[in-house]
């Protein structure tokens, strides 16, 4: 229901409530009284979550960082010093593939890789007349993918932790970061996707929706053309990267991998905002007041998109309750020939991954069902793992309802459902190429 209408009013806020909603009525037999009380309780407790508030709070204080970049004109500095006095962008091709080589080189977050690349690449499009859905759809096309195959962040560490307890079960044996590592080379969809991204950028490929998006500049490119330094803009992008290194190191006491991603990249946040102050002010880029105003105003545009993620975790949450990942895992175990397992495996990922708008959540689901699988057949586990985290990024990148694909719309200021539709031919060409090497792998293992 929520995809649906999603894809049909384009309003997401109303379809992720009225997809919540309806699954809660489901869990609740339809009764009035007690959905509704469900609902309150559903929400009381994703709101008394530190790592959802954590969340929705980053999502704000993006905006104001963001609004704060624009302001001071370090965008304007940046944009004159590459493309004018070096001469290194000069065409929509090298400014996409700027947005692209961001976005394959921080790898640490796949939030804060798709805001990077989104935030650089906005007045560079501009200027070369690139859709923002274009640009919307490299941001996507390379943070998940991307995070997902260097896994030294969170997404490694809970695959590490998925792996680990199928270890301590006596699931399977050996090591468990040699397993994950194993796996990650059977991570074909992110291998995929970042191939066709790169060769739709070289010989600018559009297809589907793609070739009639249009260029459209924001109206703060427009009427502000202030420019200065272009410190303004690479100091808090690097501070971002740098400090969600950092608090990861010290969440994870000592161990990245084991580190906190929400609130790393929280605290993340606020210390770049606080650093931003002292250096936009001290430096007399900004008065208190015209800083303290934009940050405010930049974080009212984001609450929407903070909102938006707040609904996502909410149907995440029913969809669990309602066991929609393992009645579709269950479906895949009876009649199934060992040669078709990692790809029927990626399929159902990908189902669970777009139904869900979750990737994470799929591979806390799939990982725990695809190892048993994979040992009960006595088939390839490292193919299957790989299976389940290429079906959960397959997945997530074609949902409106996923959060990466939210926040990629945000970092490109492009509609959610314009993003969705434009990117969907891409992903789906990824997709069917990592289906076939699946099958074909199964097969040479």
């Amino acid at each position: 229901m929520a995809i649906v209408l999603a894809l049909y009013c384009k309003n997401v806020l109303l379809s992720l409530f009225s997809g919540t909603l309806l699954g809660v009525f489901v869990l609740n037999n339809f009764h009035f009284i007690d959905s509704f009380e469900a609902l309150f309780t559903l929400f009381s407790s994703l709101l008394s979550k530190a790592w959802i508030l954590k969340t929705l709070g980053f999502a704000v204080l993006v905006g104001s960082i963001m609004a704060l970049i624009e302001k001071s004109g370090g965008i304007g500095g940046f944009v004159h010093y590459i493309g004018e006095k070096k001469e290194l962008i000069a065409s929509a091709r090298s400014a996409l593939f700027l947005s692209y080589i961001i976005g394959v080189v921080i790898f640490i977050e796949s939030s804060i890789t798709a805001l990077v690349s989104g935030a650089v690449g906005k007045p560079l499009c501009d200027k070369y007349g690139v859709s923002r859905a274009k640009l919307a759809f490299v941001c996507d096309s390379t943070s998940a993918p991307i995070s997902s195959l260097v896994v030294l962040n969170g997404w490694g560490a809970l695959l590490l932790g998925l792996i680990t307890t199928q270890l301590t079960l006596g699931m399977i044996e050996g090591d468990a970061i040699s397993i994950l590592i194993d796996a990650v080379f059977y991570n074909f969809y992110a291998m995929s996707a970042l191939v066709v991204t790169f060769l739709s950028i070289y010989f600018s490929i559009d297809i589907g929706a793609m070739k009639d998006a249009k260029h459209i500049s924001s109206a703060e490119s427009e009427s502000d053309e202030k420019s200065a330094s272009m410190y303004y803009m690479l100091l808090p992008i690097l501070l971002m990267v740098v400090f969600v290194f950092i608090f990861l190191y010290i969440t994870g006491d000592g161990n990245i991998l084991k580190g906190s991603g929400s609130s790393s990249v929280f605290y993340t946040m606020l210390l770049t905002l606080f650093i931003m102050f002292l250096y936009y002010v001290g430096t007399k880029n900004m008065s208190i007041s015209l800083w303290s105003s934009t940050a405010l105003s930049g974080a009212k545009k984001f609450i929407p998109i903070a909102l938006i993620l707040l609904f996502a975790f909410s149907i995440g949450s029913v969809t669990s309750d309602l066991k929609t990942g393992l009645y579709l895992a269950s479906l895949a175990s009876e009649s199934l020939s060992v040669y078709l397992l990692a790809s029927v495996i990626f399929l159902l990922s990908s189902l669970m991954a777009f139904a869900t708008g979750t990737s994470w959540g799929t591979f806390s689901i799939m990982v725990p069902v695809a190892i048993p699988m994979a040992v009960g057949m006595d088939a390839n586990v490292a193919l299957c793992i790989g299976a389940v985290i290429s079906g959960g990024v397959f997945g997530d990148h074609c949902s409106p309802i996923s959060d990466t694909t939210i926040i990629s719309s945000m970092a490109a200021e492009c509609e959610v459902i314009e993003h969705v539709r434009t990117q969907l031919p891409y992903a789906l060409i990824s997709g069917c190429i990592a289906f076939v090497l699946f099958i074909g792998v199964s097969f040479l293992s």
